[in-house]
């Protein structure tokens, strides 16, 4: 399966993993990347530059294919700006394959990044973001639906609609992501006129994503309902899964008052150790609407030979007919 994605990172299968705080770290990365996708480290595991270029040079020992990593420009009470330029300078002097940015543009890394022969690709939720992506000079854009885990952007549009519309848009290769956990998802993508994909809900419940088996097991019982808006009212729309927390969030918002008491509760401290302990009610885990799809576990590379080969079999089979 080749298309411009596939060429522009030198990877087989046109499915890269999206930035997730605390579990894409180089066991999942390198996974990935074997498998013939774009692997992902998350740069905000990283309390430095330096222990991003061990977490990098650790995934090589693991993969020797295309690898990339996560930097989301976001107000941080633990990042400051000089962390995100070291995080920028380290992928550079690795000369990592690509960067994913989410968050403000990386307008002042731009230079930086493509001098270092470094691919950059941007995440938005609109299509006037896109067309700014495209003219600070990113080499892709990701079209991120309003289904996806994290914080999508409060225009609210959905996938189906915001792939196209960008695809339309904008000259440069477009990713889609939200949404997208199998096979009928990537075809769809492509129908949609994107390059590829990009997944992370569904890299949760892969054996190699290092996460407690009760979580895991979580996200296989729970379906496309089961996932809030949370922080509205701070600016800071996100997706989580709904538990005992997120309903305690949408309360206190519901009050409008003592807001700074929602701080604490959505803390990535908090999910930290939530990941590890199995404690499925007492952190914000930022999952996607993608969780209906989500089935079984497998292993990155049976999830990612399954996505191609059913993707393909639909096109043939639609195209027969015709």
């Amino acid at each position: 399966m080749k298309t411009k994605i596939t060429e522009l990172f030198g990877i087989k299968h046109p499915i890269i993993c999206g930035g997730m705080l605390w579990l894409c770290k180089p066991d999942l990365c390198a996974a990935i990347s074997n498998a013939g996708g774009l692997g992902n480290i998350t740069a905000g595991n990283y309390d430095t530059g330096e222990e991003l270029r061990e977490a990098i040079q650790q995934t090589r020992e693991m993969t020797d294919k295309p690898i990339g990593v996560n930097i989301t420009l976001l107000p941080s009470f633990r990042i400051t700006e000089e962390t995100y330029d070291d995080y920028f300078r380290v992928c550079c002097e690795e000369k990592v394959t690509a960067i994913e940015v989410s968050g403000k543009p990386a307008t002042k890394y731009i230079d930086q990044v493509h001098k270092a022969g470094v691919k950059i690709m941007h995440k938005v939720g609109a299509v006037r973001h896109a067309k700014n992506i495209e003219r600070i000079g990113y080499d892709a854009v990701l079209a991120a639906g309003i289904e996806e885990g994290g914080h999508p952007l409060d225009d609210n549009v959905s996938t189906m609609v915001l792939t196209p519309r960008i695809v339309e848009s904008v000259n440069i290769p477009v990713i889609t992501t939200g949404g997208i956990a199998d096979g009928r998802g990537l075809a769809a993508a492509l129908a949609l006129g994107a390059e590829g994909v990009m997944m992370a809900t569904r890299f949760i419940a892969t054996k190699e994503c290092n996460v407690h088996p009760n979580i895991k097991q979580e996200l296989i019982n729970r379906q496309e309902q089961d996932t809030t808006l949370i922080c509205k009212s701070l600016n800071l729309q996100g997706r989580a899964l709904k538990n005992k927390l997120t309903e305690e969030v949408l309360a206190i918002e519901e009050e409008g008052k003592d807001l700074e008491r929602i701080f604490p509760l959505i803390s990535g401290q908090k999910v930290k150790e939530a990941w590890q302990t199995g404690d499925v009610d007492n952190a914000a885990f930022m999952v996607g609407q993608s969780v209906g799809l989500i089935k079984e576990e497998l292993s990155c590379q049976e999830l990612m030979d399954g996505m191609v080969r059913d993707a393909e079999e639909i096109f043939k089979r639609n195209l027969q007919r015709f």
